[in-house]
């Protein structure tokens, strides 16, 4: 009896880990016919079958290139050879969204993703984001500078408030592996054009940065990266329970808004104090502040001068005797 290919039997691995607390469920995986999405669909189908799930491939046309249906129907019926139902999911991209093509093109697939997801009730989605695809985000969130949120990469499961959970599995697997399993496995990668275009910033990070910091400071880059998103989640999860433990005790509820406690702010380390401030004014008005936003709010606290009312998204805040209040506007 021949012996396993390795990448495939990594790909499968990592994929059976993902799905077996999901024994019994329908789940939705998303295929582009990419090698990441085929060798996660080729695996999920091998590994579904085991476990009683009830697999649907869905491969959304985003209509942002020539012949992009044939790609959509092509790959649908490569998911259908695999052995899982399939669906196409045809979309209209904002192409006058303010954060570009690339944010436009993944509201609109997420959006789709949910919905089909919702249709077929699967509350189970599996994604296929390697290791690499987690380096090139916390390179492009370290040139943002928006501080060690940006750098946590994306996480392996996220939960939605509405118990939706978005699963990636190969956050481990190098996407040369992806392509080794798709070869083993004899399946027939579509190169998206997209990929290699260098309008795109993450293209310019992984066709041209990344591999002047392998060149120059040597191989393991895309590694250490992952690396460090994964050690920051963890520290972000720590946090994020110590801020809920100090929320409980130093907010109360305001007219039209909600208050913080000046004293208790103060005595916090600023890491902890600038964290209460944005998931404050996040929770209760939606609204993301920058970090020039939250240090104005944080001095309330810790330089009182007098000043004013500060405009924040969505709300303002003020100082008002011992307390801070957030406010609607």
């Amino acid at each position: 009896m021949p012996s396993l290919d390795p990448a495939v039997a990594e790909v499968r691995r990592v994929v059976r880990a993902a799905l077996a607390p999901h024994a019994e469920r329908a789940v939705l995986v998303a295929l582009s016919g990419g090698a990441d999405s085929l060798a996660l669909t080729a695996a999920a189908v091998f590994e579904a079958a085991k476990l009683g799930i009830a697999l649907t491939a869905a491969v959304v046309d985003h209509r942002l290139q020539d012949g992009s249906d044939a790609v959509a129907q092509r790959a649908a019926g490569q998911a259908r050879a695999l052995g899982a139902d399939a669906r196409v999911l045809t979309v209209d991209v904002d192409r006058q969204h303010p954060d570009g093509l690339e944010a436009a093109a993944r509201d609109a697939r997420y959006a789709a993703l949910r919905s089909c997801a919702h249709e077929i009730g699967a509350r189970v989605v599996l994604l296929g984001h390697t290791l690499d695809d987690q380096a090139e985000t916390v390179l492009l969130g370290l040139a943002r500078g928006s501080g060690a949120a940006s750098l946590q990469g994306m996480a392996p499961a996220r939960e939605d408030d509405d118990g939706m959970l978005w699963l990636r599995p190969m956050l481990s697997v190098r996407r040369a592996t992806t392509r080794a399993c798709c070869a083993a496995s004899d399946l027939d990668v579509w190169d998206d054009p997209h990929n290699v275009d260098p309008r795109f910033v993450r293209v310019r990070a992984r066709e041209r940065v990344l591999p002047v910091l392998e060149d120059e400071l040597g191989p393991g880059i895309a590694e250490a990266l992952a690396r460090t998103a994964e050690q920051l989640r963890e520290d972000a999860e720590a946090f994020e329970e110590m801020i809920h433990e100090t929320i409980e005790d130093i907010v109360e509820h305001a007219e039209a808004g909600i208050s913080v406690s000046v004293a208790a702010l103060a005595a916090n380390p600023a890491a902890l104090r600038n964290r209460i401030i944005r998931l404050v004014v996040d929770s209760e008005f939606g609204a993301v502040l920058s970090r020039v936003q939250t240090l104005e709010v944080a001095r309330l606290a810790t330089d009182w001068s007098g000043q004013g009312p500060i405009d924040l998204p969505g709300c303002t805040a003020r100082r008002a005797g011992g307390r801070i209040v957030f406010a609607a506007r």
